[in-house]
């Protein structure tokens, strides 16, 4: 897939990865990250899963906003979007794999336009479109 391109940053971790520390180039982000309880850390700064939850539930949000805007449906006030990212030992290889539950909530829409919105956005939003075929998505749609 090519794109062009309209906006890039990066971000650099030091330290252990998974224990160290996580900088953007902007700056906003500067995090001190800690494996969690689960995976043996001591739990007390952010992690990867946490960041990629954040930023895949904002995108998808937008996306959402977006296409239903364009489907002539927009989003009702108050419409979020959850993310929850799963990490785990992946039986294929031996090491980890991920996976991703999206809950939508688009209130007083019904329950067939809301699944038709939520599932236009998850083929537009670039986050699903990256992790297609990579990783297990589960959508929902609460109203």
């Amino acid at each position: 897939m090519a794109i062009e391109t309209a906006y890039t940053i990066s971000s650099k971790a030091s330290g252990g990865g998974r224990d160290g520390e996580v900088v953007s180039e902007s700056g906003r982000i500067d995090l001190d990250l800690q494996p969690p309880k689960e995976l043996g850390g001591s739990g007390e700064g952010s992690n990867p899963e946490e960041l990629f939850s954040a930023g895949y539930a904002a995108c998808f949000l937008g996306a959402l906003r977006l296409t239903s805007k364009q489907a002539g449906t927009p989003a009702p006030e108050g419409s979020t979007v959850t993310v929850t990212v799963a990490i785990g030992k992946d039986s294929a290889d031996g090491g980890f794999g991920l996976g991703v539950s999206i809950e939508t909530y688009l209130p007083g829409l019904d329950e067939a336009k809301a699944t038709e919105l939520a599932e236009t956005a998850h083929a537009f939003c670039p986050y699903s479109k990256a992790t297609k075929g990579n990783i297990e998505h589960t959508l929902t749609v609460r109203v």
